[in-house]
């Protein structure tokens, strides 16, 4: 889907937009831009779902500019893998970039400002190790002190700084600092570290830099350079405005960027924290980023949930800068609103029981057509062959009903999909008193499910053919977590001992033989049984389907 048939991401009115009005009414800018700069040291979640529909449905509505920017600041955790990932996730959610960009291709530019401000009286060398540096800091209450080697000249800092530059000294013997106020009430502050020594392999620049400056001081200086005009990130980094704002006043000149700061997304009973789904993913916990479990996107895209599903979910939840957990179950409504308007439906019997049907022909086998869709002609239709045996879903017999129960249990009528009515005369069991076979009785004239006499026939299940069929593995998948916040803060326990054991159950399902050419990505409402699409790993000789949401909501009824 183009960028420009994409519906606005954002709603009609809200405070972003307030103050890009404003700016543009006061002749502050005369063009919008912004970027989604994510740092390539992992998958992008949902989380960073809302930064990127914020972030373009600005630029589509105000028909300017968006940019992509790798912040790779930190080559120890940051790789080419990544990179490409999110860039496959940002075209997936259906968004393209005007420029691509990484910090890294400024490096050069951020050492020259850094140069500058050492030359400004603005900069320093510090030998203090990062204890020392943490201790000298303060607290919110107490104010912090300076490090008795703030006051070197600018020539010496000049010279340890290239001698930093150069490979002379190990890695965090010395650091570059700003030169702003200790005694500030913002932490950030007090003379943050703009540059480090780090020797490790960059993915773009490789051996050529062994010092890297911080994500504090490159960020704004990207900005600047890309003419950014609005530079929207979410609110932890409000504390980190005033020193956004000191980078670059001191080190750019002319139209300077212009920070303003949203509320994250927070979704209970999922872990979006880069350092913990690397774990899960490392302790094998997970089947990789793209585990259908994850809150990854390229896990909620392996699952099936569309695209467009995820982007009527962030237009929902809006844009404000009040802090809120959103329930999953929004997110999976807007996933099956989706996929009920736009699914094709198809039969699987995943828990397998056989019916047999007495009085049907042994040699006689029909093929039913049925449409794919009963909003959709235009998705076509499909033979589906009916005998006389069948498989139905185990639960669609019962030996001893309860009460209100209408699907089949001795002398009782039910409809069969599409085909006919039947009234069930019996069962067989095993040596344990297992069902193993449901025998019934059919009316030829009830085919397609209608009734000439007008009885009320109240159940309709549905039903693969036992002799014509394709098999499939189905996955059926719950949330990874059991409790609303799965992080290890706010005492609920480490994350690994939240897991839910129960978050992935595979089945040996029966399935329309019309599927067996189904590809990789393809979605479908199993009927009477929830959403699927064909996993990744799929192939015509091993079929995958994995779950992606349920008919109905059952989790909140199960809270």
């Amino acid at each position: 889907m183009a960028t420009d048939e994409i519906k606005e991401e954002l709603t009609p009115s809200n405070f972003i937009e307030d103050f890009i009005d404003e700016d543009l009414k006061d002749g502050v800018y005369s063009r919008v831009q912004t970027r989604f700069p994510p740092e390539p040291n992992g998958y992008l979640h949902i989380g960073h779902a809302k930064a990127i529909c914020i972030n373009f449905g600005i630029k589509n509505k105000y028909h300017g500019v968006c940019n992509l920017r790798f912040d790779d600041t930190n080559p120890i955790k940051e790789d080419t893998e990544y990179v490409e990932a999110i860039k496959e996730d940002i075209k997936w959610l259906g968004f393209d970039w005007d420029n691509i960009y990484f910090a890294s291709d400024y490096f050069d530019y951020l050492y020259e400002c850094a140069i500058k401000l050492i030359k400004k009286g603005l900069a320093y060398v510090d030998d203090l190790s990062p204890d020392e540096i943490r201790e000298y800091r303060g607290t919110l209450k107490e104010a912090g002190k300076n490090s008795p080697y703030r006051d070197r000249t600018v020539d010496e800092n000049l010279e340890l700084f290239k001698n930093m530059t150069d490979g002379k000294y190990e890695a965090g013997e010395k650091v570059l600092r700003a030169k702003i106020d200790m005694a500030s009430s913002n932490l950030n502050m007090r003379d943050p570290i703009i540059y480090r020594i780090m020797y490790a392999h960059h993915h773009r620049t490789g051996d050529k830099w062994c010092v890297y400056p911080m994500y504090d001081f490159a960020h704004p200086l990207s900005d600047a350079c890309e003419k950014v005009t609005h530079s929207l990130c979410s609110l932890e980094f409000e504390n980190h405005r005033p020193l956004y704002d000191w980078v670059v006043d001191n080190c750019v000149e002319g139209e300077k960027p212009r920070q303003i700061e949203f509320a994250r997304m927070n979704l209970n009973y999922t872990l979006t924290s880069k350092r913990k789904c690397l774990k899960l993913v490392q302790d094998k916990i997970v089947d990789g980023w793209d585990d259908p479990r994850m809150a990854t996107i390229s896990g909620m895209r392996r699952r099936g949930y569309p695209a467009a599903a995820i982007r009527d979910f962030c237009e929902r939840i809006g844009v404000s800068k009040a802090y809120s957990v959103i329930d999953f179950a929004m997110l999976e409504s807007c996933v099956r609103d989706n996929l009920n308007q736009n699914s094709p439906r198809a039969m699987a019997v995943i828990d397998p029981i056989k019916l047999i049907i007495d009085n049907y022909p042994e040699d006689k086998e029909e093929e039913l057509e049925v449409e794919y869709h009963p909003d959709h002609p235009e998705y076509g239709s499909r033979k589906i062959p009916f005998c006389k045996e069948l498989w139905i879903e185990g639960d669609d017999f019962m030996a001893e009903p309860i009460k209100k129960y209408r699907r089949l249990y001795v002398g009782n009528e039910v409809r069969l999909y599409k085909a006919y009515c039947v009234t069930c005369t019996g069962y067989d069991t095993d040596e344990n008193g297992e069902v193993t076979a449901v025998h019934c009785t059919y009316d030829p004239e009830t085919f397609g499910g209608d009734t000439p006499d007008g009885r009320k026939v109240r159940g309709t299940i549905h039903w693969v053919s036992a002799r014509d069929n394709a098999t499939a593995i189905v996955r059926l998948y719950e949330r990874l977590f059991n409790v609303e916040n799965p992080s290890d803060e706010e005492g609920v326990g480490s994350f690994e001992d939240n897991l839910n054991p129960d978050s992935l159950k595979e089945k040996k399902a029966y399935i329309e033989r019309s599927l067996a050419d189904t590809k990789p990505g393809d979605k479908y409402q199993f009927m009477r049984t929830g959403y699927f699409c064909t996993d990744t790993t799929s192939t015509p000789d091993n079929l995958v389907f994995n779950r992606t949401v349920a008919l109905r909501d059952s989790f909140n009824k199960r809270k």
